[in-house]
């Protein structure tokens, strides 16, 4: 499906080249889409509830250990990672690798998470830019056509203290480094999935275009949904069921191909699926949605295609083989879709079952949903943030935030609560799948 709104607007160069977007400019328009079911509730009313006002400097992600505390961690992107509790931020970081983070373009701390038993093992995982620029390369390019400008990835493992608000610097193993060819499309999101498994999101490695083919590369990792087993101690391991196992041409870690930025991706915490929200390069953004009875493998087209046409525009594709989006949206509409989050919290009937996602360049946030086999979406809320909607986060009882670029955090809602129902109300049926 597509979601387009027929009004043009001026794009402004912003800060942010942060999500890989391109401000290549596109004429191309679609039309809007048609009215939803009528077996589906209304869409919420959104609205933004400011929880942090300017205290956090580049903010890059928000998430909860899961260990009851109710704390919100958010990393910023010159290598440190805050806790917000009872809606304060703490003075000491929870932890500052600014030593060693690149920051710089798209570079920088890009994400943190937690395991399910973290409160027992004290360990977490974070996602940063290495600064090679001052410290040296960690990883050479794979190939000898490929550059080596960027800043290489880190996938480490960290260790809390006796104090659980700060963790340990210096206890950092790497797991996971990749060399980036350019200082763009870094990737940045890592989730743990239904399967207790590590997925982890990487870029094409940046330029424009993908000019390498190093999304189609099945023997590199860039451009690729990665699948690993990563537990408190030694190195990761692949699982025995990622689908390319045993494939001498492909690398094993790889669980999908064809992605351009995969800036933001969550599972359903209800449902299961894997939602993906890619980045896209000329004229199209795409939001794919992976079932959780996939068996990975999926192709999702990227240099090949962008969005549900064929890349370049000029050009003529196959299309059979790949995984095509779910939802696609053209320059009329925005110029780099962030990932959100399918909303399972408590409070808001009408938001539960929909997956809330944004857009960085406009501040535009969507809702998402199934309509029987079919998808429909609506524009919900307009913040006007250009270049400021970095992220979306979710706390552990499910409710929903979003990250301002500028140093704020918001908690996502409805004009319509629980709490305003009658109490023999009947919830909203919401449809999972077909």
């Amino acid at each position: 499906m597509r979601l387009e709104r027929p009004r043009i607007w001026g794009v402004i160069a912003v800060f942010a080249c942060m999500l890989g977007l391109s401000w290549w400019p596109s004429a191309a328009l679609a039309a809007p889409d048609a009215a939803s079911a009528t077996t589906l509730p209304d869409w919420p009313e959104l609205f933004l509830t400011r929880i942090v006002d300017g205290a956090l400097v580049n903010p890059t992600f928000v998430t909860h250990a899961g260990d009851g505390s109710d704390r919100l961690f958010i990393t910023e992107k010159r290598g440190r990672i805050l806790i917000v509790e009872d809606g304060q931020v703490l003075a000491t970081p929870f932890l500052d690798i600014s030593d060693r983070t690149a920051n710089y373009s798209e570079c920088g701390l890009l994400s943190v998470i937690f395991p399910a038993d973290y409160a027992e093992q004290g360990y977490f995982l974070v996602y940063y830019n290495y600064d090679v620029g001052a410290l040296g390369d960690l990883v050479p390019p794979e190939r000898p056509d490929i550059p080596n400008d960027g800043c290489d990835t880190v996938i480490a493992r960290f260790r809390v203290t006796g104090d659980p608000n700060v963790a340990d610097p210096d206890s950092e193993e790497r797991l996971l480094t990749q060399n980036q060819p350019y200082g763009n499309h870094d990737g940045g999101q890592m989730a743990y999935g239904p399967d207790g498994y590590v997925y982890i999101g990487l870029g094409d490695g940046g330029s424009g275009g993908d000019p390498h083919n190093l999304a189609q590369d099945p023997a590199i990792l860039l451009g690729k949904m990665l699948r690993l087993d990563i537990g408190p101690t030694g190195p990761y391991t692949v699982p025995a069921d990622n689908p390319f196992v045993g494939q001498t041409e492909f690398r094993p870690e790889i669980w999908a191909v064809g992605l351009r930025n995969p800036w933001r991706f969550s599972f359903d915490r209800g449902a299961g699926d894997l939602y993906i929200a890619d980045v896209g390069q000329d004229a199209y953004e795409e939001v794919n949605v992976q079932p959780q009875t996939s068996t990975g493998g999926e192709n999702y087209g990227w240099s090949v295609m962008e969005g549900l046409h064929c890349y370049p525009a000029i050009v003529e594709c196959e299309t059979d083989g790949y995984t095509l989006p779910v939802l696609e949206y053209g320059r009329s509409q925005g110029q780099s879709v962030v990932g959100g989050y399918v909303y399972r919290g408590p409070t808001y009937p009408r938001m539960a079952g929909a997956y809330f996602f944004g857009d960085f360049v406009n501040g535009r946030i969507w809702g998402l949903r199934r309509d029987g086999a079919d998808w429909t979406s609506q524009l919900l809320l307009d913040t006007e943030w250009n270049g400021r909607l970095v992220s979306f986060g979710e706390d552990e009882a499910g409710e929903l935030y979003v990250v301002d670029l500028n140093g704020s955090l918001y908690r996502l809602g409805d004009t319509l609560q629980i709490s305003d129902l009658p109490t023999r109300a009947f919830l909203p049926l919401i449809v999972e799948r077909p």
